[in-house]
């Protein structure tokens, strides 16, 4: 029943769906969250399954549907809410993709070689993607490919799709019409949506992008596969790190437990016991203070139980669903993370922080953990020991030789064997602590930033002044175009209307952002610049929308919808034009005083070829007459000539 379902929404999506455009990326919704998704089918994995390594949601909308995986990079969802949603959006991706009109046709096979600039393919028949196809950007990273394929798409051994110029594997899409067989060695990339069963059980495998299947099952097998970043896909900084406080001068340090170690043990930072004094650490070795029960170690561990405790209440993102199996090349991003049971880490376990220098990681171990002989805590794309951090419940072995990354907060006792480094802190709240001959090097503590303050929202044209208490930093724009920024002050001024993110790095390299709001400002006012005293003039913006007001209405009045300004008395006043953003142009109307009515003296009439001088009470005026081919007059004089019969009104203008 629910397949029949999903193809009559297929269909009802189908006749609806708008065409798309060229160059038009389509919506992915919920669906953009998951690397691998079935709307009605089984999602296997076989083999051995700690060699397929997954970033990214796994779901199925059928019950009971999701077998052999092991520790994934994201939630499983299975038959659950999440699942329902995006079951409907595959089905709108997958007509979204069928409705692209297309610009170009290939034939199969495909590839050799070929490069393909943006556009939307279709390929009629069957398809086989052999060799490499390379796509091509052409520098626009917002550039779409889009592949329509009518029938079943396969790749032949090691065929892959490269990447050029700015091309995204966001932005790379394959409508596929029936199912997905993908060969040992391929390298794909895009969103893959079948209207069949995607098959990636071949050895070697790796996909950047998405496996969605439309009733029919996903199957995997030692794959690497990770949703792709860029097109607007969350920017991972993982939890808010725990506040270290006086336990950030340790490397080693427990509040319930002997501390005690070989003299050839290396340590970088403070080491203390809280009831037991530390004991075989060469005080040479120690680059620190050893400390032995004193106000440094209370201090200490009252901080290390609020770490501890803080920890513990944090909310999971991702459950790692096999404690025995940790590591073995698995990539990890910015979470917090939960293992329920006795840990074991084998190999190598790689936390990727995606280019954030500052993401968070959060490991949260309920149970004792463990590592194998040479294993090693890999940092890669911008990692930082000082944002990793253990919390385990049980206590800690790390075996002979390994390379160990992060805080340890632990429940239990702490053992560090012969050649390990341990690039951050070992610290328990009730355990004895074991070093022989092992390398502690404390990493400094997460900066915590302080916040920017000051107003936000500014004009174009408009300044603000932007603070922080943080001293010898430096302020940076993300978009200059919109909103410019001294490079050692805070005093943004707006440009373009549009937002930029304003960063401040202080001296100690703790970074913090504000997003600045530039709101569209109205054009200038056009108009007369100045009225006389009960007269008016018109003024004009062309920006639509606005309201007219005046400063002061008893020099000056205005319609509040019109720009309809009358001299009420002598002065001046600022007339303001202001538009929804809430942002206003202003200009300034002078109002002159007007002589009085009758005051211009003198015969009001002349022969032609003669004069009649004018005069006026009030001084500093203009003279102007309205025909000069029957009377004219000096600008700046009242002596009136008669050229011709008629009549001419003769003005005074102060």
């Amino acid at each position: 029943m629910k397949s029949k379902l999903l193809n009559a929404l297929t269909a009802a999506l189908l006749f609806l769906m708008p065409n798309m455009t060229f160059a038009q990326a389509p919506t992915l919704g919920t669906a953009a969250n998951f690397v691998l998704f079935t709307t009605n089918g089984a999602m296997t994995c076989s083999g051995t399954k700690y060699l397929t390594h997954l970033t990214g949601n796994v779901g199925s909308n059928l019950p009971g549907s999701i077998t052999g995986f092991g520790n994934v990079d994201g939630v499983m969802h299975v038959f659950d809410p999440a699942t329902g949603v995006c079951a409907a959006d595959v089905v709108s991706l997958y007509s979204q993709l069928g409705s692209a009109i297309p610009t170009g046709t290939l034939a199969s096979p495909f590839g050799n070689g070929a490069i393909l600039t943006p556009g939307v393919y279709s390929i009629p028949t069957a398809a086989t993607l052999n060799l490499d196809l390379t796509l091509d950007a052409v520098g626009d990273p917002n550039a779409v490919f889009i592949f329509q394929i009518n029938g079943v798409l396969s790749t032949n051994a090691s065929a892959k799709v490269k990447l050029i110029n700015g091309a995204l594997a966001c932005n790379v899409f394959w409508q596929v019409g029936g199912a997905v067989n993908v060969g040992t060695g391929t390298f794909m990339r895009g969103t893959i949506v079948a209207n069949g069963q995607i098959d990636l059980t071949s050895t070697l495998d790796t996909l950047e992008g998405r496996a969605l299947a439309m009733n029919a099952p996903v199957l995997v097998s030692q794959l690497v596969a990770y949703t792709p970043i860029g097109c607007g896909s969350l920017y991972l900084t993982g939890p808010a790190a725990p506040i270290l406080a006086s336990t950030a001068a340790y490397g080693v340090f427990s509040s319930i437990g002997a501390v005690t170690s070989t003299p050839v043990t290396y340590v970088i930072g403070d080491v203390g016991g809280n009831s037991n004094a530390p004991t075989g650490f060469n005080p040479l070795n120690v680059t620190g203070t050893i400390h032995a029960m004193d106000p440094s170690t209370t201090a200490a561990a009252a901080d290390l139980t609020n770490i501890y405790n803080y920890l513990v209440a944090m909310p999971a993102d991702i459950n790692l669903l096999d404690p025995a199996d940790l590591g073995h090349g698995l990539v990890l991003t910015p979470h917090s993370y939960q293992i329920t049971g006795i840990t074991q880490l084998t190999g190598n376990l790689i936390l990727n922080a995606r280019g954030n220098p500052n993401a968070v990681f959060v490991i949260k171990i309920n149970g004792g953990f463990t590592t194998g002989a040479l294993s090693r805590i890999m940092l890669i794309n911008g990692t930082q020991a000082k944002n990793v951090y253990w919390k385990v419940d049980g206590a800690v072995n790390v075996f002979s030789n390994s390379n160990f990354n992060g805080t340890l907060v632990v429940a239990g006792a702490i053992t560090l064997n012969t050649g390990d480094t341990l690039n951050g802190r070992a610290l328990t709240i009730n355990g004895a602590i074991d070093i022989n001959g092992s390398y502690v090097n404390i990493t400094p503590a997460p900066c915590v930033a302080s916040p920017i303050t000051g107003v936000t929202e500014i004009c174009e044209g408009a300044t603000t002044i932007l603070s922080n208490v943080d001293t010898g930093g430096v302020w940076s724009s993300s978009d200059l175009a919109v909103a410019t920024i001294g490079s050692v002050s805070g005093i943004v001024t707006g440009v373009a209307a549009g937002t930029s993110i304003i960063k401040f790095v202080s001296g100690l390299a703790c970074e913090t952002t504000d997003t600045v709001t530039v709101k569209q400002s109205p054009a200038l006012i056009a108009g007369a610049n100045s009225v006389c005293t009960g007269s008016s003039t018109t003024l004009t913006n062309t920006s639509v929308g606005g309201t007219w007001t005046s400063s002061n209405t008893l020099i000056a009045t205005v319609g509040s919808a019109s720009g309809i300004v009358s001299g009420i008395t002598t002065g001046a006043a600022n007339i303001t034009y202001t538009i929804l953003s809430g942002c206003s142009s202003v200009k300034t109307i002078t109002v002159n005083p007007s002589p009085n009515a009758g005051t211009i003296t003198g015969t009001a009439t002349v022969c032609p070829g003669n004069a009649t001088t004018l005069s006026n009470a009030t001084s500093g005026g203009a003279w102007t007459s309205t025909n000069t081919a029957v009377a004219t007059i000096g600008s700046s004089t009242g002596i009136v000539t008669g050229v011709s019969t008629g009549t001419s009104t003769i003005s005074y203008t102060i």
